[in-house]
């Protein structure tokens, strides 16, 4: 039999098989990955320098599929699909992944190219960049891509446009957590080659230099999330006359620098949007209709206005709440928190829709400007959650019917004008974990039915309000009661004998109750479990126990009490420890807490000198153990590397500059004023480039001041002021552009956020005590407003020179004293340039001249010295100047003899200010390089005058030749009998 054969099939039989055989040829025979990409993982993992917990421990065996992170196919070819490295383990938002154990630190490697068939990898959270590099430019050719994540590794530079040639890519994530991060776009127009993209996020990304970014974006209509948050994006008002981003649904463009009126923006034509982050902004304007579309809307989130202070002032202008909201159906939360809005509340709330009100669950517009009563809510709002009204203007009582809102978690309603009698009603709340009333008019009796149904409230703040509390042990479950505040509620005078019931508080507040007592021992072993404690702000005498440290503190607050004795020993997990404003004797116990980050022990009678057991504190933020007595030098040790905050002032500690400050590169307050600090300024202050409050003053300081100081652009307040300081002031001291209007920004010194694993937060308030500075002639104190604070305070030391011209460029500027000095020269003209001065002090230097024009201009000038200087001429007028110490105005001009007119009563007219006493010794004090021209020019000047008069005038010219002649012949004769006369004796002898 003949068997015929066709050649195609033979071909494409023969095509198969070769293939299906290459296949096997890199498969592993026991079905295992490929080895060529078992090799490039290995590479990879060469590059990971540091695997402190071991993550990629089990990366070693012929099978890479069973490696941790390491996804292949399913069918028997083993490519490698995934790589899925992610760290998971840390709250990467708060923790970089350079200073994160369980993140892996190294470098992405090029072998990852060989995984050709690559279609998820993930790195997000490690430490894969090295320090000052990029992204790596080569990912850009794994075109195999749909997912790509490497949020949350640090890198710097450009991000590589090559990115754009992975036309397969549906997610990318190249955000950050440093909203100061260096990495940056200055061209996303290859974002248009992403096809297929459907999440991209760039959040701390720098696109400032991009204007057309919504174009762009617009051109990729897959999109669905997108991120730009904190990107520095200008403005969000170009026009898109075609939306094209239909599928749109999670938009986050909060903390960016939008500064335009709200209505213009193009995202309000994206009507498929669900979620919407605007927060953080400099918007204005009305809404007009912008949100009468936004029927998906379930999230919109516009709070804090950037201007909200000036917004609250009615200096700048505000979001109206006008506009047609009858499309809301879906919204579940509206936060409009913190724009300073006006209007009646009840107006806002009538325009959501009834088909709003069965779907929101959180409501948020505290902070703002809102006025009227409580809105009546029964009936509706049944599935609220949180309601937050606190910070408005808001007056009436609180609606019994809030007491219907079954849901509700947390009622906010603090910092208003609400009076009458808290309900009853508010006990019906069930569900309710956090209640604050605080800072009301509230008054009436507090009693067992307000609380008795609150069985899930985990805080409760009754603060600064007429309320009185009768306080059984029968009122809180002791099982469920978690966090009580009682504070500013008078409870006293003694300590409140119920709470030995109370064994599962972990949080307590009983702060400013008027409690004049000791501190019971039962206390301690009651709440020996607690993490919170504060009883702050009472009477409580007596002293501690000899050792807690064996309490679960996390957080305690035993300040402004009268607690006296020495100081325990405290629990070594504690983070925040305050015992201010005491009693407390003796020395400074050796504190062994590794995890301490506010230490505050001002305000006692401390003894002795630091401990070096101190130098374990590697984790404190705050250390002010000021207004003691202690002594002796602070021990070498010390290693802060991360404090901002360190106040050692009044108290007898000497040596030189501390040393250590050097490595402070965070440090933001410091205070070493009124000890016994010696020696000179150091040059590498600049280092501690974070500073904005340096006190030195009333030590034995010397030496010039350091040009370097000048560098301290963040600086706001500097005092040397009592110290042995010489030499001239710094002539470029215009660099501290942190006392400028143009560099100044919103202070960051007065709070400070801290968790514990309880979830509570702690605001720390470092200016909530009052802070001594000398201004206007005395000594003023300053609280919280101390952070916005601007000064410049170098009196009572040995400078010389001219006052730099440069300085009238500091226009925040609000205190400059330069008294009690040897400063010469004139004040600089543009004295009037620095529109924030409040208090000018240039009292007791040489200064001489006349007072400048300009210093009329300083409108909030309230106090003003120049006394015993060298100053002549006219004194100014103005509105201002003629206002200041109007008891005895002079008072600010005296030994100044050269200066006339009011409020002086020495008469200008016809007096010649410039012929006296003091201006003639000024110019005894003229350079001698200087008076010697003047001669000269003088006798020059002289002879021509002389010339001329000869020249042109013929009778003077002949008087002048007969007297040269006359002058001629009795010379001639003298000369002649002189020299017969001296022959005639030579002859003789």
């Amino acid at each position: 039999m003949h068997v015929t054969t066709n050649p195609p099939h033979l071909l494409l039989l023969t095509i198969l098989l070769l293939t299906t055989c290459g296949a096997l040829g890199q498969q592993h025979p026991d079905g295992g990955c490929v080895p060529a990409e078992r090799a490039a993982l290995l590479s990879f993992k060469k590059g990971i320098t540091i695997d402190i917990t071991n993550r990629l421990a089990s990366w070693h065996g012929r099978d890479c599929c069973k490696w941790t992170g390491v996804r292949c196919s399913s069918n028997e070819t083993g490519r490698v699909l995934e790589l899925r490295l992610r760290n998971e383990k840390t709250d990467l938002h708060r923790v970089p992944a350079c200073e994160d154990d369980n993140a892996l630190s190294g470098e992405i490697s090029s072998s990852l190219l060989h995984l050709e068939q690559l279609e998820h990898m993930d790195l997000s959270g490690n430490c894969l960049v090295e320090y000052g590099k990029n992204i790596p430019s080569f990912l850009g050719s794994m075109k195999n891509l749909r997912y790509l994540n490497l949020s949350f590794i640090p890198s710097f530079g450009e991000v590589p446009p090559q990115l754009g040639n992975l036309s397969r890519l549906q997610y990318l994530d190249l955000g950050f957590n440093d909203p100061y991060s260096m990495k940056y776009s200055s061209d996303i127009t290859w974002l248009k080659n992403l096809h297929s993209l459907q999440h991209l996020s760039m959040r701390h990304v720098n696109l400032s230099q991009i204007s057309d970014w919504p174009q762009i974006l617009n051109g990729i209509p897959s999109l669905r999330v997108i991120d730009f948050r904190d990107c520095s994006l200008e403005s969000a008002n170009q026009s898109l006359p075609h939306m094209n981003l239909t599928k749109l649904q999670k938009l986050d463009l909060s903390s960016n620098n939008f500064d335009h009126e709200i209505s213009y923006c193009w995202f309000w034509k994206a009507t498929s949007l669900k979620y919407l982050d605007i927060s953080v902004h400099r918007f204005f304007g009305e809404f007009h209709d912008a949100l009468e579309n936004m029927s998906s809307l379930q999230v919109l989130d516009l709070s804090y206005s950037l201007h909200s202070r000036l917004l609250m002032k009615g200096l700048q202008n505000n979001l109206v709440m006008k506009g047609n909201y009858k499309n809301l159906c879906s919204l579940e939360i509206l936060d409009l928190s913190d724009n300073g809005i006006n209007g009646d509340i009840n107006e806002l709330m009538e325009r959501l829709p009834q088909c709003t009100w069965d779907n929101l669950l959180e409501l948020h517009l505290g902070d703002n400007n809102f006025t009227g009563t409580l809105p009546n809510l029964t009936g509706n709002f049944t599935n609220l959650i949180i309601l937050d009204l606190s910070a408005n203007n808001l007056i009436g009582s609180i609606p019994p019917e809030l007491g219907y809102l079954s849901s509700l978690t947390a009622l906010h309603l603090g910092n208003n004008h609400l009076n009458g009698t808290i309900p009853n009603k508010i006990g019906a709340l069930t569900n309710l974990t956090s209640l604050d009333l605080s800072n009301n008019n509230l008054n009436g009796i507090i009693t067992e039915e307000h609380f008795a149904g609150l069985i899930s409230l985990k805080k409760l703040n009754l603060a600064s309000n007429n309320l009185k509390v009768v306080v059984g042990a029968h009122w809180f479950p002791p099982f469920r009661l978690q966090n009580a505040h009682f504070a500013s509620c008078p409870m006293g005078p003694l300590f409140p004998a119920w709470l030995q019931q109370q064994l599962e508080i972990s949080e307590l507040d009983l702060s400013s109750n008027a409690l004049i007592d000791k501190i019971p021992n039962w206390f301690w072993q009651t709440f020996s479990l607690a993490t919170d404690i504060d009883i702050s702000n009472n009477q409580l005498s007596g002293t501690l126990p000899a050792d807690l440290s064996g309490m679960s503190f996390l957080m305690l607050n035993l300040s402004s009490n009268q607690l006296t004795g020495k100081i325990p020993q405290f629990p070594r997990n504690i983070t925040i420890l305050d015992i201010s404003r005491n009693s407390f004797s003796g020395p400074l116990p050796s504190i062994e807490a590794p995890q301490l980050k506010i230490l505050l022990m001002f305000s006692n009678q401390i003894g002795g000198s630091i401990p070096e057991s101190f130098c374990t504190l590697k984790e404190l933020l705050d250390l002010d153990l000021s207004s003691n007595v202690l002594e002796g030098k602070i021990p070498h040790c010390f290693e802060f590397k991360d404090i901002s905050f360190l106040q050692l002032s009044n108290n007898s500690l000497s040596g030189y500059f501390p040393a250590f400050l050097r490595k402070c590169t965070h440090l933001g307050f410091l205070d070493l004023g009124w000890n016994k600090f010696f020696g000179r300024l150091p040059d590498w202050i600049v280092e501690v480039n974070e500073l904005q409050f340096l006190r030195l003053s009333h030590n034995i300081f010397s030496g010039n001041i350091p040009v370097e100081i000048t560098y301290l652009n963040h600086l706001q307040y500097l005092d040397l002021s009592s110290n042995n300081i010489s030499g001239v002031i710094p002539w470029h001291i215009s660099n501290l552009t942190g006392m400028t209007k143009k560099g100044l920004q919103t202070p960051g010194l007065y709070a400070y956020p801290f968790g514990n694993e309880t979830g509570y937060t702690t605001m720390v308030n470092q200016f909530e005590d009052v802070l001594s500075i000398i201004t206007k002639g005395q000594q003023l104190k300053y609280g919280a407003g101390l952070a916005y604070y601007m000064g410049i305070d170098l009196s009572g030391n040995s400078l010389t020179g001219e006052i730099p011209s440069g300085i009238t460029s500091l226009d925040a500027l609000i205190n400059l004293n330069l008294s009690s000095n040897y400063l010469s020269g004139k004040i600089p003209s543009k004295i009037g340039a620095m529109q924030s001065l409040e208090s000018l002090d240039l009292s007791k230097n040489k200064i001489f001249g006349e007072i400048p024009v300009s210093l009329s201009n300083l409108t909030s000038l309230s106090y003003l010295n120049l006394s015993y200087n060298n100053l002549y001429g006219t004194i100014p007028r103005g509105r201002q100047l003629d206002t200041l110490n109007a008891d005895n105005p002079s008072i600010m001009y005296i030994g100044n003899s050269g200066l006339c007119g009011p409020p002086l009563r020495k008469n200008c007219s016809g007096y010649d200010g410039y012929i006296h006493r003091d201006h003639r010794s000024n110019r005894q004090e003229l350079d001698p390089m200087s008076f010697h021209l003047g001669a000269i020019l003088g006798c020059v000047v002289g002879l021509w005058i002389v010339f001329c008069a000869l020249l042109f005038k013929k009778t003077w010219r002949v008087s002048y030749f007969r007297l040269v002649d006359k002058l001629y012949d009795k010379v001639y004769v003298f000369a002649a009998l002189s020299w017969a006369s001296l022959s005639r004796n030579s002859d003789a002898e």
